[in-house]
């Protein structure tokens, strides 16, 4: 018994230092990964809906709340269920979106690295 509480223990305190990673990634290289991005997705001063949502304030932000972009239903129904784009929430997303959200209607298959997901969140976080 004792060595599953600490098994336990053990897990949580590894998937609490990842998620702190989460939130150590590199703005500078992230702003290379967003070019993946760009052509469908805007930062910055003056960044304009495209085919996707501008990005600004994105991070620690309800999803599909975004003024003037017509989301897909299921973004919608993650709305309703108080979704929120926490770094933890938009590292699962971009990991493989199609799988986290059924339905959207982002055809990129997703960051496959860890480093790259943790490198263009930072760099989202700078357009808060």
């Amino acid at each position: 018994m004792v060595r599953k509480i600490v098994a336990a223990v053990a897990v949580l305190a590894v998937a609490g230092m990842a998620g702190a990673a989460l939130v150590e990634g590199d703005a500078a290289a992230g702003e290379k990964v967003f070019r993946k991005c760009k052509a469908c997705h805007a930062v910055g001063d003056g960044a304009k809906n495209k085919v996707g949502p501008m990005l600004n304030g994105i991070v620690d932000n309800e999803i599909a709340s975004i003024d003037g972009f017509k989301y897909s239903k299921a973004f919608l129904a993650k709305k309703a269920e108080g979704l929120v784009w926490t770094v933890e929430v938009l590292d699962s997303y971009l990991t493989k979106p199609k799988k986290f959200i059924p339905g959207t209607k982002m055809s990129y298959a997703g960051l496959k690295k860890e480093g790259d997901r943790a490198n263009v969140i930072a760099y989202l976080k700078k357009f808060e």
